[in-house]
């Protein structure tokens, strides 16, 4: 956590779940543990799935004030932003570590740039590329997630919709009560932000219709690559990561 830096890219479009994923890392970097964790967080980083975008900003913004990008309003912008950033990490010896909460088409932008810029790097063995979903990959333009699995160290885990392969399962069925967990006012406002624009924008208008949110649960599945990036792989469900993370 000293010299490293964490990317947590999500798609946004067209599944919710994002919405709950930012409301996990949020109480995760709440924590103690990971008060010294240098991380940003980056949305809009979609590929090829067709269907609306879930704006994130109110969120967002509630959660990490100025500390994340949009590659949904400026893509371009949102790049050049993250090459500086990884560039400077590594300049001082540390290691960049993306958290693939959506497709790679992101990823592969910036590192290309990155090389482009800096072509002494050693991309291989300093970017590490985690993703969970081989749904994410299918909506990735293929040259494009050809390119970052050939180009950086990348992760494939089991998926964190379910529990019980290994990988946190963040995807509850059923409501469950988080706010026993979180003695923290505004931790408490950020949960309830996500859980009201995702019923917002659940299903609505052609989006995908997460059946679990809509039964009353959350659904924070894509936090599992960075339980994996951080060490926390024993974590099991939902419940636990509260357990884990809890604000006394």
């Amino acid at each position: 956590m000293s010299k490293d830096l964490l990317l947590v890219q999500m798609d946004c479009k067209t599944d919710i779940d994002d919405l709950h994923t930012t409301a996990g890392l949020a109480t995760l970097v709440h924590h103690v543990k990971y008060a010294e964790l240098n991380y940003l967080p980056i949305v809009g980083t979609y590929g090829i799935q067709e269907g609306l975008y879930v704006p994130p900003n109110e969120l967002m913004q509630l959660a990490f004030e100025k500390n994340w990008l949009d590659a949904h309003k400026n893509w371009k912008k949102a790049v050049k932003k993250v090459v500086n950033e990884v560039h400077k990490i590594i300049a001082k010896g540390g290691d960049v570590w993306v958290a693939e909460a959506g497709q790679s088409e992101f990823t592969a932008d910036w590192v290309q740039l990155l090389m482009e810029k800096n072509p002494d790097i050693e991309i291989s063995n300093r970017i590490h590329v985690v993703q969970h979903s081989d749904w994410n990959e299918s909506a990735t333009d293929p040259d494009k997630l050809a390119y970052v699995q050939k180009t950086t160290d990348y992760h494939k885990i089991a998926d964190g919709n379910a529990e019980g392969n290994g990988t946190p399962g963040l995807k509850s069925e059923g409501e469950i009560d988080w706010q026993s967990y979180i003695n923290d006012t505004h931790l408490i406002d950020i949960w309830n932000t996500s859980i009201r624009l995702g019923n917002q924008y659940n299903g609505k208008d052609g989006r995908y219709l997460n059946e679990s949110v809509a039964d009353g649960g959350l659904d924070f599945s894509d936090l599992s690559e960075v339980c994996y990036i951080l060490g926390e792989m024993k974590i099991v469900n939902a419940v636990d990561f509260f357990e884990n993370f809890k604000v006394k």
